[in-house]
């Protein structure tokens, strides 16, 4: 059985998302206090997090890059903000989704499912290779010859699309499509922001990032 652990320092919040969960067979662990959470993710089992932006003392953005400094679980920001800014913002820390507040059920469950059976579907191979990169399947992460960095689900997701088919420009709608799986209002810019965090992150862990990742002007990207 897999657990959920809801961050949320609203506790009727939580109790309605516990009520959406617990049907489909999913644990769930509520706590409202960011620096808890943290606390409980590095001591528990957790397969994914449900992680309210706002919130007193230790916000959403402080509390997922403080997770993302030790762990790769995916996570999903809740906002009642539609501005694209914050979503952005949410999408830098290392969250892998985001779901806007009012939700409803299926639209929960959509998210939830998708980024858990992608997280299951890739524990099946340990790694796949590409000339001197090779992609972890298992610790989720990149290496080029003697340098690593640590992927989050959907740059995991995007960077496992471009070296599987290395040669094939992607449109952002096929990159939208692979990465987050389902039907969503996901704006496509959304795309454009993850690309970016991916060559920020992997140039400054010393990634020749001129030399892939390359945008296709009118069309998207592909890796080289």
């Amino acid at each position: 059985m897999q657990t959920i652990l809801l961050v949320d320092d609203e506790q009727r919040m939580l109790d309605l998302v516990e009520l959406f969960l617990i049907p489909q067979g999913y644990t769930c662990i509520k706590e409202t206090r960011g620096k808890h959470a943290i606390e409980i993710v590095k001591k528990e089992k957790i397969n994914l997090v449900l992680l309210d932006v706002m919130m007193p003392e230790m916000n959403g953005w402080e509390v997922c890059k403080s997770i993302r400094a030790f762990s790769n679980v995916p996570i999903i920001m809740l906002t009642a903000r539609t501005d694209k800014v914050e979503v952005v913002k949410g999408l830098n820390t290392g969250a892998d989704d985001y779901i806007t507040k009012p939700f409803d059920e299926r639209e929960l469950m959509a998210r939830v499912n998708a980024l858990l059976r992608r997280a299951s579907d890739e524990t099946k191979k340990t790694s796949i290779t590409y000339n001197d990169y090779i992609l972890d399947t298992e610790m989720y992460s990149l290496q080029y010859l003697d340098k690593t960095v640590q992927l989050t689900w959907k740059e995991f997701s995007i960077i496992k699309a471009f070296i599987s088919r290395p040669t094939k420009t992607y449109t952002r709608e096929e990159l939208l499509a692979i990465a987050w799986e389902y039907e969503t209002e996901t704006d496509i810019r959304t795309v454009d922001s993850h690309i970016r965090n991916l060559r920020d992150k992997l140039k400054k862990a010393g990634f020749p990032t001129e030399d892939f990742l390359k945008t296709a002007w009118g069309i998207g990207y592909k890796w080289s």
